[in-house]
């Protein structure tokens, strides 16, 4: 399998700067079992609730999203798989395409989304991510290198949904579990840039009973009308802000299997969710990807990993934790 040349890898903007080679193709045979992830004893998650204060989360830089640089030669195999979707919804078409504005529609998204906040390499971090619809009621999914990045799994890791202003309107959730695709654990392969964490109780409640869960969509294809969300809180954004892009995208053709959006978000936005079959008057999705890396010579595109056997089974994993 061919890998990205390190000399071929840009440096993520701004905070986080480095990033790790990974394989660019599918791999061969049955889908490995999702990363074991890292469990969170009950003492350290008390620890991260306290931790994050309202002037903590203000501060918090943004996780860059990965940011990529060169020409790669040659390519990956589609990817297969059987459709599978989880709570359909219908198609909204206001206000379509947006490269990058302030979501003012209200609906299920405003809640259900939320930033995640985590410490990385001693520093305060955040990234973006989104409740789920799932048999434990207590999943969160986002980008893999929102959970783990440069081999080490990220430490105070909360979700809250609903951020805005230094304030969780609806709580900080933390997590007792983090983990991610077997790829991206292993060799934090872009191409499977998809982590998902469990979150405990709060207040003796379950996360989508207090905020509600979005569905999901495995193997859907590529060339979609998707709309993205995120937090992104690096110039020219603050994190304290909504932010949705939308449009039809298109696969990757240079160093991925991704999926391609026009969208101006910046660090911060990694993980925010990227809905199919999303309805613009209720604000429910069916979500089929994430915010995860830029090429630093395409600054407006946004691409996000294709959501098939190895996410599905991911989801599996978290929602059956």
């Amino acid at each position: 399998m061919s890998r990205i040349p390190r000399s071929l890898l840009g440096a993520l903007v701004g905070v986080t700067a480095l990033l790790t080679t990974g394989a660019l193709a599918t791999p061969a045979g049955a889908a490995p079992a999702p990363g074991s992830g890292a469990e969170v004893g009950a003492a350290a998650q008390e620890r991260a609730r306290d931790f994050w204060t309202p002037a903590r989360m203000r501060a918090a830089a943004p996780l860059d999203l990965l940011t990529v640089d060169g020409h790669f030669e040659g390519g990956s195999a589609p990817r297969t798989g059987a459709r599978t979707t989880v709570a359909p919804t219908d198609v909204g078409v206001q206000a379509f395409p947006s490269g990058g504005t302030a979501w003012t529609g209200g609906g299920a998204v405003v809640s259900t989304a939320g930033r995640v906040f985590f410490t990385y390499q001693g520093r305060t971090a955040s990234c973006s991510g989104n409740a789920v619809t799932s048999a434990n009621k207590s999943t969160v999914i986002t980008a893999g290198h929102c959970v783990k990045l440069e081999g080490a799994w990220h430490t105070n890791w909360v979700f809250v949904p609903g951020y805005h202003d230094g304030q969780a309107p609806h709580g900080r959730w933390t997590a007792t579990r983090t983990l991610a695709t077997p790829q991206w654990t292993a060799s934090e392969d872009i191409n499977y840039d998809i982590g998902a964490a469990v979150v405990a109780p709060l207040g003796g409640r379950l996360l989508t009973d207090v905020v509600g869960g979005q569905g999901l969509a495995f193997n859907t294809g590529y060339n979609l009308p998707m709309y993205a969300f995120g937090f992104p809180a690096a110039a020219p954004y603050d994190g304290e802000k909504f932010i949705h892009c939308s449009g039809n995208t298109s696969r990757d053709f240079l160093l991925s299997n991704d999926h391609g959006m026009t969208c101006n978000m910046t660090g911060g936005s990694s993980g925010g969710p990227w809905f199919t079959r999303f309805d613009e008057a209720t604000g429910t999705g069916l979500l089929s990807s994430v915010n995860s890396f830029k090429y630093n010579f395409l600054p407006n595109r946004m691409y996000g990993p294709y959501f098939g056997t190895d996410a599905q089974n991911l989801y599996q994993a978290a929602q059956s934790s």
